[in-house]
């Protein structure tokens, strides 16, 4: 849930065309959780949501209780295997080294899901088959990209991206197809972006837009990029969903050929999926200041 103004650590627009897909790619077991120097203020961050909104970002219906334990036993041994420089384990306890907090990853004290939230900056949601259907059945979400746990909670895939324009028609068949056939041991991941012009990585709904001019674009708007991987979990069965978020302004994160690029997947970017993004409000000064920033 970061928001950084050292330059955008993904550009999924590269090519400047505009794809709804899935676009899945097989990753490593080592590279499953991105973790930074942002780790203590992210973790920060998540703890003041969880204290003063924690209906809003966290939440668990009564049968992840399995599947939300498998997945905290997960992190508890994956992240001392693969950052041991900030997590140490010795029997039940988990050390993070970044926050110098402490926990009991067998007798946690808390929801198992919202332990597993507080050991990573990933936002993890839980997804549980119920028939030919997968339901979300409980999330750690503290940076949600205008969208309301409370809307989605117990809902199945296809209403839960209703509003995702085009799923329906393009997505919702790979989607239910990809869930269905998923193997343990398999993992994957994807990105997902936008233009946002409020940086703040908690966005339950759109806030009202905001007049930018074609001058000051790259000050007054922010690239967020979701860094999102899914995997089965071998015991319970249940697909976890995590959802790192960058957060990068735009002059910060956009250069010459990388604003050419942009351009063109606005271009090609049809105008439901504009209304979609929220970025119809602020195109037309968008495409303006990245035609100046790519022209040689």
């Amino acid at each position: 849930m970061s928001a950084d103004g050292d330059g955008a650590p993904y550009l999924p627009f590269e090519g400047g065309r505009f794809r709804l897909a899935l676009g899945l790619m097989p990753l490593p077991w080592s590279q499953w959780l991105e973790i930074d120097r942002r780790l203590a203020d992210d973790l920060a961050a998540k703890r003041a949501l969880l204290d003063t909104r924690p209906r809003e970002v966290f939440a668990a219906l009564p049968e992840a209780a399995e599947a939300a334990a498998e997945l905290l036993a997960r992190l508890a041994a994956h992240l001392p295997q693969h950052h041991a420089e900030l997590y140490r384990r010795a029997g039940d306890m988990l050390t993070n080294l970044a926050t110098g907090e402490r926990w009991d990853v067998a007798r946690p004290g808390l929801h198992p899901l919202d332990l597993a939230g507080r050991l990573v900056q990933e936002d993890l949601c839980l997804m549980q088959g119920a028939g030919d259907a997968y339901r979300l059945v409980a999330a750690s979400l503290c940076s949600p990209a205008r969208w309301r746990l409370s809307d989605k909670l117990g809902h199945p895939l296809a209403e839960i991206h209703a509003p995702v324009a085009g799923y329906a028609a393009k997505l919702a068949a790979p989607v239910d197809r990809f869930f269905a056939t998923l193997k343990a041991g398999r993992l994957v991941w994807r990105l997902n972006w936008g233009i946002v012009d409020d940086p703040a990585p908690f966005q339950p709904v759109a806030p009202p837009p905001k007049p930018v001019a074609a001058a000051d674009a790259g000050e007054r708007l922010w690239l967020r990029v979701e860094r999102q991987t899914l995997q089965r979990l071998p015991a319970t069965g249940a697909v976890v969903f995590t959802i790192r978020t960058y957060i990068t302004r735009l002059d910060a994160a956009i250069g010459n050929r990388a604003a050419a690029d942009l351009a063109g997947a606005l271009r090609d970017m049809p105008e439901d999926s504009r209304r979609y993004k929220h970025i119809a409000p602020f195109a037309a000064p968008l495409l303006q200041w990245l035609d100046a920033r790519s022209a040689p």
